[in-house]
């Protein structure tokens, strides 16, 4: 048994007292950080944490990039590195409705407390799928294990309700006329089209969702878009 670093004796670390943000970078430019730090910041308050810092630090020049902000109480941090998610999904992607329930006074909120989304991303690496949508107690669609959902129902697009508040989906749908509302885990058979949204891989629409006695196959469609925060990234302007 190895003792404790004394670094990680720290509630950040054993309790997930911490918030963070994930932004995608962009040449060594941090895309739409403003509403990264707004949103951190907001957490920050919630969990009694101090402010984020506003000033990152210079960062790499990476072509494409992910950079991580954390705040604990002991300070901001930063890391900073590429982002190679790989070939572009041209067919679209598949997502699976996991069994997995976020926290229900956390899922507004970016938090340490993450373990949660990573059991719902096992689920879908062992459904051998991209993604794995969470849902809570009353069983309702809520969020992605990486991303966040859109969904179109009824020829409208829907943002789930009772997630995390997705700053890439948001950039995507604004100007757009859309609805936040509850979906239940039975309405995914009524969606006509459906899209994952998030920094690590902009927007990326769903081919098939599956789940208990489900499975509907979707008409794929990417978006065209001049938005380096929602292009796959190492694309090129569609």
């Amino acid at each position: 048994m190895n003792i404790l670093p004394a670094g990680l004796d720290d509630a950040a670390w054993l309790h997930g007292a911490s918030a963070f943000t994930t932004v995608r970078t962009r040449q060594g430019a941090a895309l739409n950080w403003p509403a990264h730090w707004a949103r951190l910041a907001g957490t920050c308050t919630f969990l009694g944490l101090p402010a984020p810092e506003t000033e990152l630090p210079a960062l790499e020049a990476f072509a494409w990039g992910l950079l991580r902000v954390t705040v604990t109480a002991g300070g901001t941090f930063a890391l900073h590195r590429p982002l190679t998610p790989g070939p572009r999904p041209v067919a679209g992607v598949r997502v699976v409705l996991t069994d997995i329930q976020p926290h229900p006074q956390l899922a507004a909120h970016k938090t340490g407390n993450y373990l949660p989304y990573r059991l719902a991303a096992q689920q879908a690496a062992a459904a051998g799928v991209f993604e794995g949508w969470l849902l809570d107690a009353t069983g309702h669609v809520v969020d992605g294990s990486r991303t966040s959902p859109l969904l179109e129902i009824g020829g409208r697009l829907v943002l789930p309700a009772g997630g995390l508040p997705g700053l890439t989906r948001a950039a995507f749908v604004q100007g757009q006329d859309f609805e936040t509302r509850p979906v239940s885990a039975a309405e995914p058979s009524e969606v006509s089209r459906a899209w994952i949204c998030g920094a690590g891989v902009g927007i990326v629409p769903v081919q098939e969702i599956t789940g208990p006695g489900l499975r509907l196959s979707l008409p794929v469609q990417w978006p065209e878009t001049e938005d380096w925060e929602l292009v796959w990234p190492g694309e090129e302007m569609v």
